[in-house]
Order: C-alpha cells, then structure tokens, then sequence
C-alpha cells in the first residue's frame, strides 16, 4: 500500500536520480534472516564509483547534493518497500549490515539478532545509533527483539516519520 501511495513521488524521485547520476537506484547486498544475503533497495546518494563500504567509512564527497538531501529527509529508504513486499526485510528490526562489517556480524551472531528480519526502521535507528558501534547497536537490537510489541511496531514507524534518528550518517 506504501508502495502505492508513494508512487507519484517514487517516480519524481527516480527522475531526479536520473538526473543526479544516470543511476537512480543503488542495490547492494546485505545480511539479511539467519545470515543470508539478500539485494538492499535504495535510491543512489553517492557517486556511481563510490566504494560498498559502511555509510560512516564512506568519503562524504562521495555524496551527491541531491543525496545529501535524499539522506536528510530519508526519502533514499523508500525503495526498501520493495524489500519488504518480497519478504527480505520488515517495516521494523535491526537495520541490515553488509557483509564486510565483521565485528559487527560477530556480535549481532552472539545476540541472536539474525534470528529476526533486517528493518527499515527500528530503536537503534530512532536513538540515532548508526553500526559504527557495533557493540552498542548489537545490544540496542536485541534490547528491541526482547521487548518487541504491536505497539512499539508502530511507535518506532511513527517516530521514524516524526524525524527522529538520522539517517546514514557520514562521519
């Protein structure tokens, strides 16, 4: 329904991405449920030459102006609908890492988060905690799983909406 409703933007947005870099949507691959890959949707922000590292190990001149806006407004997240509609991901859980990110990997292993579905939007994301603290953003996930509800579902959508966390932060 997301999808949908959006859709007159999604198509505005494309055109800009068109525009900005000839290649408006970017695909890389992502841990996803019980450590398989799957292809994270986005739409691009950064130059078509940038490295597939993590966004806070990425060069900040790698992103686009139009990306810069993309970041802040989290509009380059709405084709991760996509991912949900197929089943790689949901609305909310831990936000899916790549798989370069070992310290990561490990301790996300040890607290079970792989158990879940990688989310969009979820309590690392509304605390602006981003994967350069891999220990910190683990036990935050599996604070989320443990105490996970309907309504803190919709809670973490709604302050995701209200603009609460950051976005990929470039360091």
């Amino acid at each position: 329904m997301g999808l949908f409703l959006l859709s007159p933007l999604i198509i505005i947005l494309i055109v800009l991405g068109y525009l900005d870099t000839g290649s408006p949507i970017f695909k890389q691959d992502r841990v996803g449920i019980n450590l398989k890959p799957f292809k994270l949707l986005k739409f691009r922000s950064m130059n078509l030459n940038s490295d597939s590292i993590a966004t806070h190990l990425s060069n900040p001149c790698n992103v686009t102006i139009y990306g810069k806006f993309l970041r802040n407004s989290k509009l380059d997240e709405i084709p991760q609908l996509m991912n949900v509609l197929k089943g790689d991901m949901s609305l909310v859980g831990p936000r899916p890492n790549l798989f370069n990110q070992e310290e990561l990997i490990v301790e996300r292993k040890i607290r079970g988060i792989y158990d879940a579905k990688p989310g969009i939007t979820g309590l690392a994301q509304i605390n602006n905690i981003d994967m350069s603290n891999p220990v910190l953003l683990s036990e935050t996930d599996a604070k989320m799983l443990e105490e996970f509800n309907l309504i803190q579902y919709f809670k973490f959508i709604f302050l995701t909406f209200l603009g609460n966390g950051f976005g990929d932060r470039l360091k």
